[in-house]
């Protein structure tokens, strides 16, 4: 292997040569890991000669990490051989050098020495570069580079790279490290204590800082360094501390510091200056104003003052109390409780205190406020008077009065004199424009004192003299007799009024502004007044108040319901009433004996009302009340009774039935009545199998009964209050049995083989499902015509012209006395409509027969020939359809009925006859029959035809 290292890096170049010594004439194969190398691969380069060959790779990957080896082959003598094998490998990246430095420090200062190192822990063969910021280091290929002494412009990054082989390569770059040169710093000085003038055993606190650690300091006391202390502490240290000063440590301090592992000595720091006193100070006290003795609200300021020093702490006291301040000044708006004797003390920091100050007294008195009054009678005038007001303080020296009016101030003039200084104000005479409320303050001269004004006196002067008003308590009207009225004379004006007193123009004893009477009878009327002020001044009368006295009245007692005899269970409400006035409450009792609400009896709430829910014996009694007036001493006499009868039972119910007949037929006629035997007031349910008609009557009455009409029937009384129903017990149950009434039928008698030969019609009446003996009544037009026992009537043109409708009937003596009424017969043109019926029916029958006939000789005549396209024999008889819409046929009844016949026929009767569609008998409503013929009808009705109801 040529190359001088078996480790390699992507990008960089092997060499491996292959030979064969003492001979020539070969030829060579390389392998990687056994297989041959691929001459192909552009990162491979194979060269040879007769006795060695070369074989360059660029190694890119860890692809061509391996173990290489290489065979020759002898041309001639066919004999070959292998070399040595060699391990290659190769790194998957380039690497990165690490720097390292000595010392590692952050920040470095001038002349220091410092060494930086770059090392690569992989393979060998390696020549460093240096750079400082990124610029190169021509002068040092050494894995270290050192610089002996630092100077400021060492400053900057600084990194490394290696490099190796002819065709150099290059390892990635270092990190950078920083080196950081400056002068040392300069220390700061800093006095920690808050004073630089001090007094003797106070305590001093210096400090010098760099703003780095790990320095030491030396301390200079005007320009020389500070030598063992007793008093200082900490020497040598950032802090001087001096516990106890005194003269000897004043002057003028620095600090200097050091780095004594490195050689390193910062400038000397900043200088204080240290001021010794030789003794601590008095503080002195002074006031403004100096008086001694001050009112309230006034205001004072107390100075303490130290001559010498600062930053002095201020303490106030006042009669041995502390007061809340630190300051120079103390300022006080004066307040009574802050007289006293006060003095102050000043200190500064643990141990340092003043003396006290002298002590000065301070006395505090309220501010006195003037006594305002009246010299004159009034403070409410009437033109003409006059006034006079006076102010004044208990300690009249010093002071002078100011007034005002309405809070407006008030000067002389020609109707208003005022005192020299201002404690009088006096109005000769009085006018409007002297009304208000006058008031008066006092102020101290030559003083900022100045009191309150007083409380306002209030002078009215009044444009006339004023008109009482008369008012009375209670202000009812009327009063009744025994109570108690009060009358009030009141002047709205001015004072000491004498009031004078008139009822009916009759002037009374009393003076005095009320009036109070205890009412009787007598003491109805009009009652006024008026007042007297001094020798001239009087009012006017007053408004008049009429005052009525009543006796008290009588309530009215009164039942709310019907009747004041009850059955039990039964309610009763009782009013009680005043009808001329309201406002009563009423008391109630029963047989002289008070009544109070109970489960049973309930009382409204004013007592007008007297309920009893549920009536019993235990209530019956004489009922009477009383009322009272609310809010008055105003009580009636009890009312005259009202007595209440309760029975001891529930009354009986009767029920009667006219008819009495308990079996009645359909039409009949039956009446109800409910009879009770006690009070009134009643009203009546009624009942039918137990279920409730909607009669209500004391009768029930039944028309027209029908068979829905059987049943059970019974009734019930009930007397209704307001809010509750009394109901008796319910009556005995009467039956009723309705069946059906017979019916009457008529039958018509004549025969249809006499409908040619006779023109009257026998009528029949029958009563069907009973045999006993009937009598018939015989309606025409619904008029009776005829009373008899016979069942038969017999209709001809001559009592029955215009063939009128008929009616029958069945009457007798026993029950059911009467049958229902007959459907209506109509007999008009019955004779006529017969005798077409029996024509119609004898050509269908002759007719028929013909057609029979016909075709029985047509049989037995006729040959038979060809088929000549007529019809078939099976067409030679029309059927009753095919007669039906042939038009050429000729009515057979045409011969049998005469023109007189068709003039008595209606239109659609003759269209019966001309009509070959009606072949078969049809008949219109009025021809229905009424009834068939009875199957025990004898000899002489048989040939009867059946009669056709209308």
């Amino acid at each position: 292997m040529l190359s001088n290292w078996w480790e390699v890096f992507p990008s960089e170049e092997v060499h491996f040569e292959c030979r064969v010594y003492d001979s020539s004439d070969w030829t060579f194969i390389w392998y990687r890991n056994g297989q041959p190398v691929d001459d192909a691969d552009s990162n491979v380069s194979l060269n040879s000669s007769h006795a060695q060959a070369f074989l360059t790779i660029t190694a890119e990957s860890q692809l061509y990490s391996g173990t290489y080896s290489c065979k020759a082959y002898h041309k001639t003598k066919g004999i070959s051989t292998e070399s040595n094998p060699i391990q290659l490998k190769v790194y998957a990246n380039k690497p990165e050098p690490t720097l390292g430095l000595d010392p590692k420090l952050e920040q470095m200062f001038p002349g220091e020495y410092v060494t930086y190192q770059c090392m690569i822990n992989v393979s060998s063969g390696w020549e460093y570069l240096w750079f400082h910021d990124n610029n190169e280091i021509k002068e040092s290929h050494n894995n270290t580079h050192d610089i002996v002494s630092l100077a400021l412009s060492h400053n900057g990054k600084y990194s490394c790279q290696a490099k190796r082989g002819g065709r150099p390569f290059y390892t990635e770059r270092s990190r950078t490290l920083t080196l950081r040169v400056s002068e040392p710093p300069t220390p700061i000085l800093k006095l920690q204590t808050s004073w630089s003038d001090v007094f003797p055993k106070e305590n001093v606190k210096m400090t010098c800082n760099t703003g780095s650690p790990n320095w030491n300091f030396t301390w200079y006391r005007n320009g020389k360094p500070l030598q063992d202390d007793r008093e200082i502490m900490t020497l040598g240290s950032s802090l001087l501390n001096i516990t106890s000063v005194s003269r000897h440590h004043q002057g003028e301090y620095a600090c200097k510091a050091h780095l004594d592992s490195r050689k390193v000595s910062s400038a000397l720091s900043n200088t204080i200056n240290l001021t010794i006193y030789e003794n601590i100070p008095k503080p002195s006290l002074r006031k403004d104003p100096v008086w001694i003795s001050m009112f309230v609200g006034e205001n004072i300021t107390w100075r303490c003052n130290v001559q010498v020093g600062s930053d002095w702490v201020y303490h106030w006291f006042k009669d041995k109390k502390d007061l809340v301040g630190t300051n120079e000044t103390l300022r006080i708006q004066l307040r009574s409780h802050d007289a006293g004797t006060y003095w102050c003390k000043a200190t500064r920091g643990q141990s340092t205190s003043t003396k006290i100050s002298e002590q000065l007294i301070q006395n505090v008195q309220e501010i006195p406020l003037p006594s305002l009054w009246l010299n004159s009678l009034w403070p409410d005038v009437f033109p003409t008077e006059s006034v006079t007001l006076r102010c004044a303080m208990a300690d009249n020296s010093g002071w002078t009065y100011t007034w005002r009016r309405d809070n407006q101030a008030i000067a002389g003039d020609d109707t208003i004199s005022i005192g020299p200084d201002g404690a009088t104000l006096s109005i000769g005479s009085a006018s409007l424009s002297h009304r208000g409320l006058y008031s008066c303050m006092g102020k101290l001269n030559s003083r900022s004192v100045i009191s309150n004004f007083t409380s306002g006196l209030k002078v009215n002067v009044y444009e006339k003299i004023p008109t009482p008003s008369l008012s009375k308590d209670p202000v009812w009207n009327p009063m009744f007799v025994g109570e108690n009225a009060t009358f009030t004379c009141k002047v709205p004006v001015g004072s000491d009024w004498v009031y004078h007193w008139f009822k009916d123009q009759n002037k009374l004893e009393s003076t005095n502004e009320t009036l109070r009477i205890h009412l009787g009878s007598h003491d109805a009327g009009t009652y006024w007044c008026k007042a007297t002020r001094g020798q001239n001044t009087s009012t006017d009368i007053s408004n008049q108040l009429i005052q009525n006295i009543l006796e008290i009245p009588l309530p009215s007692l009164m039942l709310n319901g019907l009747w004041t005899d009850v059955f039990p269970t039964e309610s009763v409400t009782l009013s009680c009433a005043i009808a001329t006035s309201s406002g009563w409450t009423y008391t109630w009792r029963r047989d002289n004996q008070a009544i109070a609400a109970d489960n049973t009896i309930s009382i409204g709430s004013d007592g007008a009302t007297l309920s009893i829910g549920s009536m019993s014996p235990y209530h019956r009694g004489e009922y009477s009340c009383s009322g009272e007036l609310k809010g008055r001493s105003v009580r009636t006499n009890f009312t005259s009774g009202l007595k209440l009868t309760v029975y001891d039972n529930k009354p009986t119910i009767k029920l009667e039935q006219e008819p009495e007949h308990m079996v009645l037929h359909t039409g009949d006629t039956v009446s109800y009545s409910c009879h009770i035997n006690v009070s009134f007031g009643w009203e009546y349910m009624w009942f039918k199998d137990d279920t409730q008609l909607s009669e209500s009557g004391k009768n029930y009455k039944i028309s027209s009964v029908v068979k829905t009409n059987t049943g059970s029937y019974k009734c019930q009384a009930v007397r209704r209050q307001t809010t509750t129903i009394f109901k008796t017990e319910q009556s005995q149950p009467l039956k009723l049995q309705v069946e059906e009434r017979p019916s009457a039928n008529i039958n018509v008698l004549t025969g249809w083989s006499e409908v040619f030969a006779t023109d009257s019609l026998e009528l029949k009446c029958e009563v069907e499902g009973n045999e006993t003996k009937w009598n018939y009544t015989w309606l025409m037009e619904g008029q009776v015509i005829l009373n008899t026992s016979s069942n038969r009537y017999t209709v001809t043109p001559q009592n029955d012209p215009k063939q009128s409708d008929y009616v029958c009937q069945g009457i007798r003596p026993g029950r059911p006395s009467y049958s229902k009424r007959s459907d209506a017969l109509a007999t008009k043109n019955l004779v006529l409509k017969r005798r077409v019926l029996l024509s119609i029916s004898g050509c269908i029958l002759f007719g028929i027969a013909a057609v029979f006939f016909g075709c029985f000789l047509l049989r037995i005549i006729k040959k038979p020939v060809e088929d000549d396209g007529g019809p078939e024999e099976g067409e030679l008889f029309l059927t009753m359809a095919q007669l039906k819409d042939r038009d050429d046929a000729p009515c057979p009844l045409v011969d049998y009925i005469t023109n007189v016949d068709l003039d008595h026929l209606k239109k659609g009767e003759a269209d019966i006859i001309c009509s070959e569609s009606n072949a078969v008998p049809v008949t219109l409503q009025e021809d229905q029959v009424v009834t068939t013929e009875s199957s025990d009808r004898t000899p002489d009705e048989e040939g009867a035809l059946v009669s056709f109801q209308r």
